[in-house]
């Protein structure tokens, strides 16, 4: 996912605290900062992965768990990154097949009752 041209470093992704207003209390936006929204930070810098592969890894995890906050955050700093349409939607069909996945093998529980009824 390393592409020429790619951007790093600074981002334009909103600060945490813009998902969060007064009409959803006093103290959330506290949520969003201090030693948490730090580690976040480091976790996106570059390391064994590049930036941009983290970023895409952020969109796929963000749709599987459907987070639309996260999504959105995810999809800036992708989009900050370079990365395209294409990798970004290849990323979501990876993300939702191991979701899918998961989903059809729970159906054994569902066949398990079955069985304990006779019905199997």
């Amino acid at each position: 996912l390393a592409m020429a041209g790619a951007r790093t470093g600074s981002s334009s992704l909103p600060s945490p605290d813009a998902y969060f207003s007064r009409d959803h209390g006093p103290g959330r936006a506290q949520l969003a900062q201090g030693p948490f929204a730090a580690w976040e930070a480091a976790v996106r810098e570059e390391g064994e992965l590049d930036t941009d592969e983290k970023a895409v890894i952020a969109v796929a995890v963000a749709h599987v768990l459907q987070n639309p906050y996260a999504i959105e955050q995810a999809t800036t700093w992708a989009l900050d990154e370079g990365v395209t349409l294409e990798q970004l939607t290849e990323a979501i069909h990876v993300g939702v097949a191991i979701r899918g996945g998961a989903a059809l093998v729970h159906a054994v529980q569902m066949l398990e009752q079955l069985d304990q009824r006779g019905m199997g």
